[in-house]
């Protein structure tokens, strides 16, 4: 029996078979869009996994057809959740945003990622985060924070490291842009399209597990450490969250998003 698969999970659906575990992201209701109880649900079972030697991959993917819309603005703008969230960007460690993703890059199996319907803002920072990413061909993905008026700052600077140019990466962060599995794949985003993206996850997590189980960690590990960011980078991602969140253009992209017609302040920083 495997300690992760008999725990009771608000937001998530977990299942293990053929010591494949499947992470199912389960807010329906919000397009699996990520809670804070998500998140602390996703670090535990990350952390079980790291402690499960029976274990051979794991599959994240979302109820109904859909990944993950991004953050639920609803729960972050909760007063005692916003006190929080600007606790997390000042600490010196990594935040809970960072930690939900870059977690996964931790664990010392193999991670796929689904993708299907939504793959926006912290979806898509979690998908990077994952060692492989199969996406549906219709599947729209967006790094959406500059829509909000905020910057990428789920651990970026480390997941999208070695998987996407700089200059795609800085277009598409910049323009908050909308695009297809497809296209993702073209640039890089991506690492196959599907049409059943979770048959052909299951059907790579079955390849993984036949070869042995140090080897394919340590394949893992070394073409991680090819890419590893100095804690300089992440303190970076969560510094300008916070310059931003404070500044007065913040308030004025919450205003576009309803009113397109709102126009932005001078730049306020260097």
């Amino acid at each position: 029996m495997h300690t992760v698969a008999t725990h009771q999970y608000q937001t998530l659906q977990v299942s293990v078979t053929e010591n494949i575990l499947t992470v199912t992201l389960n807010r329906p209701h919000k397009k699996n869009a990520m809670s804070f109880e998500m998140m602390h649900e996703l670090i535990k079972v990350a952390t079980q996994v790291s402690m499960d030697k029976k274990l051979r991959a794991v599959i994240i993917n979302g109820t109904e057809n859909t990944f993950c819309a991004g953050i639920d603005l609803g729960d972050l703008n909760q007063p005692k959740n916003q006190a929080y969230a600007f606790w997390e960007l000042i600490k010196p460690c990594q935040s809970l945003f960072q930690r939900v993703c870059l977690v996964w890059r931790d664990v010392p199996v193999p991670v796929i990622a689904v993708l299907e319907g939504h793959c926006l803002g912290a979806g898509l920072q979690l998908a990077l985060a994952c060692d492989v990413r199969i996406s549906h061909p219709d599947c729209k993905l967006s790094i959406m924070e500059a829509k909000w008026g905020l910057v990428p700052d789920m651990g970026l600077t480390q997941s999208a490291l070695g998987v996407v140019r700089a200059d795609v990466l800085k277009e598409l962060a910049m323009s908050a842009r909308i695009i297809d599995g497809e296209c993702a794949k073209q640039l890089g985003l991506v690492s196959h399209c599907s049409d059943a993206p979770l048959e052909h996850a299951q059907i790579l997590a079955a390849e993984f597990a036949e070869h042995s189980p140090d080897a394919v960690l340590a394949s893992k590990r070394v073409i991680n450490a090819m890419y590893q960011q100095s804690a300089i980078t992440l303190y970076q991602e969560k510094m300008w969250q916070v310059k931003l969140m404070l500044g007065r253009n913040r308030k004025l992209a919450l205003k576009k998003a309803k009113q397109s017609a709102t126009t932005f302040a001078k730049r306020q920083f260097r």
